[in-house]
């Protein structure tokens, strides 16, 4: 494999080198100024630069500018634009963009409280831009303008809700950054058709950033994986039920598919294959454990365009001139077309003759490219300076890279409004002015949330001097479900800063965790009693009680102690302070629990206490009676290829419509038909 590195240094400003500075340092032909050929040792054929390439920083910028085929990157450009067209109206939001944007009640989680938020109107004129702009980096047309319409457009609207957050969407807003100086609209692109440039190759370091980006995408999902709730299995279960895991049941069970093909394998997946993806003789099977990864997760998972973008720029560590190749072999005769420009000479310089090879603006993008590869090694770790962030878990998710390492299963949101001048107390819907629940697990949102009731009940109530209280319930990787903050802080004076750890969370009962080995053979127990039993494990703290209500189809409701001493207060069926039965329970005893009615668990021992109910679920039961053919839903069905096929069409119309609308708006001043959330 021949090196070629492109140099134009003054003459006057260097002393001829002697053999061995050639071998130790950039090997730079004073007189040719072209790029020169090296003798390949093991190291160049595995990395495809020599070391000699890295003895100076000036030896390193020369190698970042080498002139590299741009014909991969052109098509890695037009299918993720492609992919981007596509998830502006589902996951962007565009299709449903009157409901997400239109109340003004709405709560909004900003990343930055002074971020303004437009009115309906605007907010979907901003996405038909970044619609615009993703297609224009499809197309490759007015190539930089298109990405900084759908870079600037993603962005600010990425920042204006992180109750969307997710890591994808975090990569998504990198790439479209990454790609706006690149020569990426060199190959497979109308600008290159319309306006055909002199300079047919793209700068080796276009290459070597995005890989670098999805180099961390793997590896440092790998990091966040080794974790013992991860490598223990606990994170991710249930998953080997799916249909895409039938071919490993065939000799393991779905415990074992669980714990060493999920959790263990998908562990050493993310840890190694960007490793694996570098290197040549690697490569071909790394492609395909990464490929086939990347199209199990589409069918497991609802995460959009994600799987589908790793795809597409998996070809990003292959050949660059893996397209030409392709086409030669498909095509009679010579390329032609936009996407079939004669392939560069790879001696061809990038910069003319007359032109320094090292000027100011070379210096300019190599400081920002160490600032990128600076910020996103540290970016996933600095959540011991943004302290304000972690709850149970570290930072915001979104950009951590710690994909599906946490599991939750929230069990109540239990708003609280309290009167402060009449003492009254109103109960709110949690649903109530809020687009969806990640909200509730984020102290940072939470905080923004308990504001935003505080001006919603003087807007609509009329009433000023009001405390906020929440009580949320949740269990993390298969732990008891226990509260997440204290229920008796008024939210609306809770102190909170981006770099302080907020007083009022409540830990993770990590003492607890040891029952998780406990609890499977429990739940096993207590299925074996008949096909529609069902427990639910609880934890709490000392001094603190857990208010429950029983709803009517739940029959046989009892209570057993697992662990430490608690008060059981029974109400009756049409009072929520009339006590028919008070008695304390310690570990292993029971009581039976009254359906229709409210209950009081108070933890009265000085350790935390943990108990179990256990109950039939008579719906479930007289459903399979009256009906024989009911089956329960699992939660893992797939949308068939025509639904999948429907719904985009449907979301495609929808956003044309509602752009449509607001265009008219715009220019006549016709109202916005909004859609509203029905109770």
């Amino acid at each position: 494999m021949a090196r070629h590195i492109v140099s134009d240094l003054d003459k006057s400003k260097l002393k001829r080198p002697s053999m061995k500075e050639k071998k130790q340092r950039c090997k730079t032909d004073s007189q040719e100024r072209s790029s020169t050929r090296c003798d390949e040792g093991t190291f160049a054929k595995l990395f495809g630069f020599d070391t000699s390439d890295l003895a100076s920083f000036k030896c390193l910028l020369v190698l970042l500018y080498r002139p590299t085929d741009p014909a991969s990157l052109g098509v890695v450009r037009c299918l993720f634009g492609l992919l981007m067209v596509f998830d502006i109206p589902e996951e962007r939001g565009l299709a449903i963009a009157d409901f997400r944007w239109g109340d003004p009640l709405e709560c909004r989680f900003p990343l930055f409280n002074f971020l303004p938020q437009p009115s309906l109107q605007w907010m979907i004129m901003l996405y038909m831009v970044m619609w615009l702009g993703a297609l224009g980096i499809t197309l490759g047309f007015f190539f930089r303008t298109s990405c900084v319409a759908f870079a600037s457009t993603y962005w600010y609207v990425f920042l204006l809700d992180k109750s969307s957050w997710n890591n994808h969407s975090y990569l998504y807003g990198l790439l479209a950054i990454l790609l706006l100086p690149s020569q990426a609209n060199l190959y497979c692109s109308l600008d290159s058709w319309l306006w055909p440039k002199k300079q047919k190759m793209a700068p080796l370091w276009n290459y070597a950033i995005l890989r670098y980006q999805f180099f961390l995408l793997y590896f440092l999902a790998g990091l966040k994986k080794f974790d013992y709730d991860w490598l223990n299995g606990y994170s991710m279960t249930y998953l080997a039920n799916h249909w895409v895991f039938e071919p490993f049941r065939v000799f393991m069970t779905p415990a074992q598919v669980d714990l060493w093909i999920i959790h263990v394998g998908g562990f050493l997946l993310d840890l190694t294959i960007a490793f694996w993806l570098f290197f040549d003789k690697t490569r071909p099977p790394a492609l395909f454990f990464c490929a086939s990864f990347h199209l199990m997760n589409s069918q497991i998972f609802s995460i959009g365009m994600f799987p589908y973008v790793c795809l597409v720029t998996l070809p990003l560590f292959c050949n660059p001139s893996w397209p030409r190749k392709l086409l030669s072999m498909t095509t009679v005769g010579n390329d032609s077309g936009s996407c079939t420009e004669d392939s560069p000479s790879s001696l061809e310089p990038i910069y003319s003759r007359d032109q320094k090879a090292l000027t100011w603006k070379h210096y300019l993008v190599f400081s920002c490219l160490a600032t990128h590869v600076t910020v996103q090694a540290i970016l996933p770790y600095s959540h011991s300076v943004t302290k304000g962030f972690n709850n149970w878990t570290s930072g915001l998710y979104g950009y951590s890279w710690d994909m599906m390492v946490h599991s939750w299963n929230t069990i109540l949101i239990l708003p609280r409004v309290v009167d402060n001048a009449s003492g009254k107390e109103m109960f709110l819907d949690p649903e109530a002015w809020v687009q969806n629940d990640r909200w509730s697990k984020h102290v940072d949102m939470v905080h923004q949330w308990a504001k935003c009731v505080q001006r919603n009940v003087y807007q609509t109530q009329g009433i000023t001097d009001i405390s906020v209280h929440l009580d949320v319930w949740s269990s993390l990787n298969g732990r008891f479900q226990q509260r997440m903050y204290d229920p008796r802080v008024d939210l609306t004076k809770a102190q909170w800063s981006p770099f302080e750890t907020p007083s009022w969370i409540m830990p993770l009962l990590t003492e607890l965790s040891y029952w998780r080995i406990k609890l499977p053979e429990i739940e096993e127990d207590i299925f074996g009693w008949s096909n529609h039993t069902d427990v639910l494990f609880v934890a709490d703290f000392p001094g603190l009680s857990m208010e429950n209500f029983v709803a009517h189809g739940l029959g046989n409701v009892s209570l057993t102690v697992l662990e430490g001493e608690v008060e059981f207060i029974q109400n009756t069926h049409n009072s929520e302070s009339k006590v028919i039965r008070r008695s304390k329970l310690k570990a292993g005893e029971h009581t039976n629990v009254k359906d229709s009615a409210f209950h009081h668990v108070k933890t009265v021992s000085h350790t935390p206490s943990c108990y179990m109910y256990t109950f039939i679920n008579k719906t479930a039961q007289n459903l399979k009676e009256n009906y024989e053919d009911y089956v329960p839903n699992s939660g893992l069905n797939v949308m068939g290829l025509h639904e999948s096929l429907a719904l985009r069409y449907r979301n495609l119309k929808l956003s044309l419509k509602l752009v449509w609308n607001a265009v008219l708006h715009t220019i006549f001043g016709v109202p916005v038909p909004r859609r509203v959330k029905r109770a």
